[in-house]
């Protein structure tokens, strides 16, 4: 089932979606201010919650856990309380953000045999403690990304679309578990302040808004103001991926979502991504996906 809302703040509103699948709640949110501001929310749901910083600055007060974070756009974690009690401060004037919320039986179901991270956090939940599985937040990775797309983006119906949802859910546990593992095992952060992790996200943002005719990675570092050594380590470090890596992901997602729902032939999006030729728009395509566009658009 899904559900349009609309919340008018004293400085601006939040547009949200909500989709509900087996006891499962998925949100996602866009606000938009006149100017800075701060807002409430709380709830009393006994859920444990996976939060998505997509994009925009802000810190929020966790009244359970009486702690701030100061977080900027491409984030997540997964909280656990009794009780969801935050104040949020904008930092930027538009906001988006999206998560799932478990019933506290079934995550710990489907966490209580899981890595060790996981079972420790489901342990802390059985015992009624106020959690965060991890203290650093995760980066929004290109799997997390798409993922979350993917569940924006569903065209699947009735009980398809229940088992989907479902599906996706679980998979995105599993990659921001695997999200945290991998942050632990570094022993030494590369980009250790948040200036430079800022400058990360905006060249990612950057790379996002010009995927139709992307910039070279000196006009990056240009743009956001690191030279290119540090921008190299430092998109690798957060994203799991190079930038150019990146770049052809978000290229050939984008490439199988207009597929799946637009009328555009392989040529044209082809010709709107950048490739140089329609043919290796093609073969880059049945590289990454395994099958040609072709087949993509005819067997929906």
């Amino acid at each position: 089932m899904e559900a349009q809302h609309q919340r008018t703040h004293d400085k601006g509103e939040t547009q949200a979606t909500h989709w509900h699948c087996n006891g499962i709640l998925i949100g996602h949110a866009v606000s938009t201010f006149r100017e800075l501001s701060s807002f409430g929310g709380s709830s009393q749901e006994d859920v444990v919650r996976f939060h998505f910083g997509l994009k925009g600055d802000y810190r929020f007060y966790y009244k359970q856990l009486d702690k701030h974070y100061d977080l900027v756009g491409g984030h997540h974690n997964i909280m656990y309380s009794r009780g969801f009690d935050i104040t949020v401060y904008n930092k930027t004037l538009r906001l988006e953000t999206f998560g799932i919320q478990f019933p506290r039986d079934l995550f710990v179901q489907f966490t209580q045999n899981a890595s060790e991270p996981l079972q420790r956090f489901a342990a802390d939940i059985m015992a009624g403690r106020h959690v965060m599985l991890s203290e650093q937040w995760g980066a929004i990775d290109t799997p997390i990304q798409q993922v979350i797309q993917q569940i924006l983006h569903c065209r699947y119906a009735g009980d398809l679309r229940q088992l989907f949802l479902l599906s996706k859910s679980i998979e995105l546990l599993v990659l921001c578990a695997e999200s945290y593992q991998l942050a632990n095992s570094r022993k030494d952060a590369f980009i250790r302040n948040k200036t430079d992790k800022e400058k990360i996200i905006a060249a990612r943002d950057l790379v996002n808004e010009r995927l139709h005719c992307p910039p070279n990675l000196s006009e990056i570092a240009r743009a956001v103001g690191l030279n290119e050594y540090k921008l190299k380590r430092g998109f690798k470090e957060t994203f799991h991926n190079t930038v150019f890596g990146y770049l052809t992901e978000q290229r050939l997602q984008l490439a199988h979502q207009y597929l799946r729902d637009t009328q555009k032939s392989a040529a044209e999006i082809s010709a709107e991504l950048g490739y140089a030729t329609p043919q290796h728009f093609n073969n880059a395509f049945k590289k990454k996906f395994g099958v040609t566009p072709f087949l993509v658009r005819n067997n929906p």
